[in-house]
């Protein structure tokens, strides 16, 4: 099984994926938690919360779902769901090692993940998500990856996600911080054996931090999937805190400012699938409302003005506390 299967599974609300990082865990970098989450966060208090989501994301259309080893139980909630219904085989399944859940279970925690790039944290990562995931994993991605990332250059890491490709497996990298751009294009040039290694891309990408932009239509004319996270800015670009241009155009448009957002990265040619990373049901119902948002160039044009220095953009998002 491999994630070119999803374009197999073309739905209405196909190009939007469903990420877990905001329900995997009990804390997250985003805003709003305390009310998107207001019965206590447990265990299994999360994982009802995330089958809730699972059941209508699949039910509106979406077929992709992403998460990682870092999204806390993520892995195992996705896991526990997709046993509960055999009916979803279509359901396309994408996870990330190279960071590590280690919170513990706390929103307080002073060290939520560590980043591990080598070698031996692929071997150790990629155990345990086959254990949970099985046959159903058909993305695995390298989580993160900057420029200075060992992942770029470990030719004995390349030869085992090489490996990992030929079970069937595609293999992607996503990217984080300001200099995602460079960290696209070195990682579009690795090689095994003469085949590029990587087959898709996730970065983040909105109207507040569009800079990874060019670099992501390189990826996708070079035959690359790319993906986009965090399309709502971990909630900037939602509800009435939102900047005050968004929330006239979504005035003008009749959705949420959150729909507005996405629908603006949908617009990009080169995006194949947009992660909404909803935390409650009615949040996943406006994200999906996305899909059907027509903004005119006009608009658009007003929405790329929101646009941040990278640099001031990521500096803000690493100052947001974990709640």
């Amino acid at each position: 099984m491999a994630f070119d299967r999803l374009a197999a599974v073309t739905t209405p609300a196909a190009h939007i994926g469903f990420g877990l990082a905001a329900v995997g865990r009990p804390a997250y970098l985003t805003t709003g938690r305390a009310g998107d989450l207001p019965e206590g966060r447990g265990v299994e208090d999360m994982r009802a919360r995330t089958h809730e989501l699972l059941d209508a994301a699949y039910a509106q259309g979406v077929r992709y779902f992403d998460a990682a080893r870092s999204y806390g139980r993520a892995e195992e909630f996705l896991a526990d769901w997709l046993r509960q219904r055999p009916d979803a085989r279509d359901a396309v399944v994408g996870s990330k090692w190279g960071y590590a859940y280690v919170g513990d279970w706390r929103t307080d925690a002073e060290v939520h993940e560590v980043k591990d790039h080598g070698p031996d944290a692929f071997d150790r990562q990629r155990e345990e998500s086959a254990q949970l995931l099985g046959d159903r994993l058909d993305l695995y991605q390298i989580h993160s990856v900057t420029p200075d990332s060992p992942a770029l250059t470990d030719t004995g890491l390349h030869a085992r996600l090489a490996a990992l490709a030929a079970d069937g497996v595609t293999v992607g990298f996503s990217t984080s911080g300001p200099e995602q751009a460079a960290a696209v294009r070195a990682a579009m040039e690795i090689t095994v054996d003469g085949e590029r290694l990587f087959h898709t891309v996730q970065s983040t990408y909105n109207v507040l931090e569009p800079a990874v932009g060019e670099a992501l239509a390189e990826a996708h004319d070079a035959g690359l999937t790319v993906i986009v996270k965090e399309g709502v800015a971990n909630g900037r670009l939602a509800g009435a805190d939102a900047p005050a241009e968004l929330l006239a155009v979504a005035a003008e448009t009749g959705a949420e400012p959150d729909a507005v957002a996405l629908a603006a990265v949908l617009r990009q040619p080169w995006a194949g699938v947009v992660l909404s990373g909803a935390a409650t049901t009615a949040q996943l119902h406006s994200n999906l409302a996305a899909a059907a948002v027509d903004l005119d160039s006009a608009q658009c044009d007003r929405l790329a003005a929101l646009a941040e220095p990278a640099a001031d953009y990521w500096q803000r998002r690493a100052a947001t506390p974990w709640s």
